[in-house]
């Protein structure tokens, strides 16, 4: 089930967390924007009441970039981050939807029915574009 979270809380932070480069100060800096920027939500997937999915988005013009998308440890490869990824953009109304990733995420945005094309590399490590266009 599909939710919008007003406010971030202890549960919803830990899977975002999930999906950020593991610097303290980073982390801290990335969840205070979304708290504070304009334009950016947090949208969450739960089961019986219980989060166990949760993407950082951004809207830009009729797309929706995700920023973050974290799963739970145990509750990955149920279907419930690509269920969380197409409930947020119908959602939105987004025509499309915007991710960068890396190896590790590539085939799941691959599955989720996401167009990967290669992007520039950070940190001497491949990145991808995923986009996924609605119809």
């Amino acid at each position: 089930m599909l939710t919008e979270a007003n406010t971030l809380t202890t549960e919803v932070e830990a899977l975002l967390i999930r999906a950020m480069f593991p610097d303290p100060e980073r982390i801290r800096r990335k969840l205070e924007d979304y708290r504070t920027e304009p334009g950016r939500q947090v949208f969450v997937w739960s089961v019986d009441g219980r989060p166990v999915s949760a993407a950082g988005v951004r809207e830009v013009g009729e797309a929706a970039e995700i920023l973050h998308l974290g799963t739970a440890p145990g509750e990955e490869g149920r279907g419930y981050a690509r269920a969380l990824l197409h409930a947020v953009a119908a959602h939105l109304n987004a025509a499309k939807l915007l991710a960068e990733t890396d190896d590790d995420a590539a085939a799941f945005y691959r599955r989720a029915g996401f167009e990967i094309t290669p992007a520039t590399p950070r940190g001497g490590r491949p990145r991808y574009r995923a986009v996924l266009t609605r119809p």
